[in-house]
């Protein structure tokens, strides 16, 4: 506001005031209230500095006018020091105090600027908030790198997808003249069905044809021109509940016509998979596998039933399972006994060809590496499913506990020559696996009361090479 053009509206105490707070001048040229003199145009570069209180000099304000006064010509003789303002008495501002709180405002500004070489300049950029524009390319996090672990590595290899399995793409890819010509393993005939009144799905199998040449492993089978064929029935993922033909004689076109029931639901059987797998019997050896079948239950009609010819894909389990055995241990320590309850087993291997197996166990119990005490269940005729519940007690000092082992051994009968090894577990100091060793623990930490558990069969090498007490008996 230009000095000397401008002054209050009104003289009055109230109007100035007012126009103070509110910072309403007028021009005295135009007679119209402005925040600025644009209207009209001074000679002079002088402006009043107006307020309720005195103007405090800063201190920039003061150095630089120290500067000012010792070397600078130009700006030196139109300064006029700031003062403080005084009022008068009855509330009026004189002009002496009004030229002494003026300064030039234009030569002011453009001094300052000129010597403030030591101010920085913050350039601050704008912050933009919203969807950023497509032009725009947003920032990406970065992406934190792990340390490389080997086991890492290996954990992510999945078995399956490397072995040669039914499941695998170029198998499903074929048909089964396709797959007959590749493999040359046979074919295979049955049927499913399931009632609904009685909620069981019942399989039958039929027969089998054009099956390949046994194979001996170890050369010990003597016909090598016939095969001794038998099938295997489960319900994938459940491989413990499975069936079992009976063996047919020296043929490659065996008939079975055998028919198969299992309990259970339908909308859980849908979730099944029907696995049928043919394997040759072998009386001096393991038993072979030849091929197998597999039909995922939903894919087909249950209710009403049907019957297919499938062909024989190779398995990758090349040696059947030997079997199951229920046992209880119990120990009793003030007494010195250790209990020993055969329940049952289950899916038994076939030692005899005509009548399935005539299966019995055989208990022995081995301290450190001497055999003890033998004991024997009876054998069951014509079952790979016997049921024993028997009950035995041996002697064992509670010091002695810790380094028992009790052998179990299951033999087929045989009346006409020596009986036939099917399969063997150990429990105890020497177990032959970490299911016996497991099994051996609870019973030990749990004194007086009866611990069940069901047990994978081994083969008698198998046993041999891990547990020192199976090489103790025979």
């Amino acid at each position: 506001i230009l000095k000397g053009q401008l002054e209050p509206l009104n003289e009055g105490f109230l109007s100035r005031i007012s126009d103070l707070l509110l910072c309403r001048w007028t021009c005295r040229h135009c007679c119209q209230k402005c925040y600025e003199s644009s209207c009209c145009q001074s000679s002079e570069d002088e402006v009043e500095i107006l307020g309720p209180f005195p103007a405090q000099t800063p201190p920039w304000l003061m150095a630089s006018r120290s500067s000012d006064k010792d070397g600078d010509s130009v700006h030196t003789a139109s300064e006029v020091p700031l003062t403080p303002r005084t009022n008068s008495p009855d509330g009026r501002r004189s002009s002496s105090d009004t030229s002494k709180s003026t300064y030039s405002l234009t030569r002011r500004i453009s001094s300052l600027e000129s010597r403030r070489p030591s101010s920085p300049l913050i350039d601050i950029k704008p912050i933009e908030f919203g969807v950023l524009s497509a032009k725009k390319e947003p920032i990406q996090p970065s992406v934190l790198r792990r340390t490389y672990n080997p086991d890492d590595y290996f954990r992510k290899f999945e078995p399956h997808l490397y072995s040669l399995d039914s499941n695998s793409d170029d198998v499903d890819s074929l048909t089964d003249e396709e797959i007959l010509s590749k493999y040359q393993l046979g074919m295979l005939h049955f049927s499913t069905q399931y009632d609904l009144l009685h909620n069981h799905l019942t399989v039958r199998v039929i027969e089998a044809r054009d099956l390949p040449p046994p194979i001996s492993h170890d050369g010990s089978r003597q016909d090598m021109a016939h095969s001794n064929p038998y099938v295997k029935i489960c319900l994938l993922p459940d491989q413990k509940n499975s069936k079992q033909t009976g063996v047919k004689r020296k043929t490659q076109k065996p008939v079975f016509e055998e028919r198969y029931t299992f309990e259970i639901p339908f909308l859980e059987a849908q979730r099944r998979t029907l696995l049928l797998t043919v394997v040759d019997f072998d009386k001096f050896s393991r038993h072979c596998v030849i091929g197998k079948v597999s039909v995922p239950l939903c894919e087909v009609d249950l209710v009403k039933g049907g019957h297919w010819w499938k062909a024989l894909i190779p398995s990758s389990q090349n040696e059947v399972e030997l079997g199951e055995l229920l046992l209880s241990l119990n120990y009793l320590p003030s007494a010195g006994r250790l209990n020993v309850d055969v329940i049952r087993a289950k899916q038994l291997l076939q030692t005899d060809v005509s009548q399935g197996s005539d299966p019995f166990v055989k208990i022995q119990l081995v301290h450190g590496l001497k055999l003890v005490k033998t004991k024997k269940t009876s054998f069951l005729r014509g079952t790979i499913d016997p049921f024993y519940n028997e009950s035995f007690s041996f002697k064992v000092p509670q010091e002695e506990l810790e380094n028992a082992s009790l052998v179990f051994t299951v033999f087929g009968h045989n009346m006409k020559s020596s009986n036939d090894f099917i399969g063997r577990i150990v429990i105890g100091q020497y177990s032959s696996g970490p299911s016996e060793t497991n099994h051996w623990r609870r019973m030990l930490n749990t004194h007086r009361t009866a611990v069940e558990q069901w047990h994978s069969l081994r083969s008698r090498a198998e046993c041999d090479r891990v547990s020192p007490a199976s090489l103790e008996v025979t």
